[in-house]
């Protein structure tokens, strides 16, 4: 994601109602919209959004990993090809 560029990354709630196809258009990094002189949105690109959310999956893995390690929700390598096994013999007698 492209840095806020002050001078062109923030527009009035009203500038950006009157020109909001042009904004959409040309929108090239993150715009902050205001309204009453503060912030209260921010337009990105889809591109932009999908990146974020990937990540923040990503974040939320790892956290999640980390959590059951430091839980003890761990098995070892020999454990996980036991239970893949398993599960794929389960799955052929279907």
């Amino acid at each position: 994601m492209k840095d806020i560029r002050i001078s062109e990354g923030v527009v009035p709630l009203g500038e950006f109602k009157a020109h909001a196809s042009r904004y959409l258009k040309q929108l090239d990094g993150p715009v902050v919209i205001t309204q009453h002189g503060r912030p209260a949105a921010v337009l990105i690109s889809s591109g932009e959004y999908d990146q974020i959310r990937g990540q923040w999956r990503f974040i939320e893995s790892l956290t999640a990993g980390l959590d059951d390690s430091q839980s003890g929700r761990v098995m070892d390598t020999e454990e996980l090809k036991a239970r893949l096994a398993s599960a794929r013999e389960q799955r052929r007698s279907r």
